[in-house]
C-alpha cells in the first residue's frame, strides 16, 4: 500500500481541489450578485432570466461544454481576440478548468442564495435604510448574514460540483496529466485501461471528500442542532 502511495500521481488532486476552489469564489460573489439583482425584478422578467441562469443545471454538462468550445475556441472570434490581443488561452488550458466548473457550478451558488434572500424578512432592510445604511452595507452587514444558513450550504455544494465536475471540463479544457487532469477524468482514464485499482482509490477519495461536504452543510445550516426539538 505504501508503495502504491508513493507511486500515485497526486496532480488529479491538486488540480481539481484547486479548480474546486477558483471556481467556488467566482460562483460566490456571481451567484450573490445574480440573486440580488434577480429578486428585484418583474415577474416574468424574473423567470425568463431566472430560466437561463440555472440552464447549466439541467443541461448535460457536455452540451454546456460543447457551448463554450465554440465560444473559446481559438477559430472562433471570441478565442481569437482573447488569444490575440490579451494572450489568454482558454481551451485545453486550466483557465478552461476553471471557466467549465464555474459555469456548472454557478447555478447551485445562484438558487440556494436567492432562496434564502427570499426568506428574509424584508423589515430588516427597511430598518437599515432607516438607519441611513447604504444599500451596499445593507446587503452585506444585513442580508448576507440573516441568509448565512443558506449561502453556506450553497458554497459548500459549488465547491463540491466544481471539483467533481468532468464533461464540460473534458470538453474545453481536455484531459492533460498534471495540466487539466481531474480527479474524474483520471477515474475514466484508468477505468478504461482496466486500472480498476487505481480508479478505486480515487473513487474513495471523492467519496470522502462528498461526506465531508454533507457534513459541512449539516454542521453550517444547523441540521443537527442538540437543541432541535423531535416530533
Amino acid at each position: 500500500m505504501v508503495e502504491f502511495l508513493k507511486s500515485l500521481d497526486w496532480s488529479p488532486l491538486i488540480i481539481s481541489l484547486k479548480t474546486g476552489v477558483v471556481a467556488t469564489i467566482f460562483s460566490f460573489f456571481l451567484g450573490l450578485f445574480a440573486a440580488r439583482k434577480v429578486i428585484r425584478l418583474p415577474y416574468r422578467a424574473k423567470a425568463v432570466v431566472d430560466g437561463i441562469l440555472n440552464l447549466p443545471m439541467v443541461l448535460p454538462p457536455t452540451v454546456a461544454g460543447f457551448v463554450l468550445l465554440l465560444i473559446f475556441s481559438r477559430r472562433r472570434p471570441v478565442g481569437i481576440f482573447l488569444d490575440q490581443e490579451l494572450n489568454i488561452q482558454v481551451v485545453q488550458t486550466w483557465l478552461g478548468c476553471i471557466l467549465a466548473a464555474t459555469v456548472i457550478a454557478f447555478p447551485l451558488m445562484y438558487a440556494n442564495a436567492r432562496a434564502a434572500f427570499e426568506q428574509i424578512d424584508a423589515n430588516l432592510v427597511y430598518a437599515g435604510r432607516t438607519l441611513g445604511m447604504s444599500e451596499t452595507k445593507i446587503f452585506w452587514r444585513v442580508v448576507v448574514p440573516t441568509a448565512g444558513p443558506g449561502i453556506a450550504s450553497g458554497t459548500i455544494l459549488t465547491f463540491a460540483r466544481a471539483m467533481g465536475e468532468y464533461g464540460a471540463t473534458s470538453m474545453l479544457a481536455g484531459n492533460i496529466p498534471g495540466k487539466t487532469g481531474t480527479i474524474s477524468q483520471r477515474i475514466a482514464m484508468v477505468i478504461q485501461d482496466g486500472d480498476y485499482v487505481t480508479a478505486g482509490f480515487w473513487v474513495v477519495v471523492v467519496m470522502i471528500i462528498a461526506f465531508g461536504v454533507i457534513l459541512g452543510i449539516n454542521l453550517f445550516v444547523g441540521s443537527g442542532r442538540k437543541d432541535e426539538k423531535r416530533w
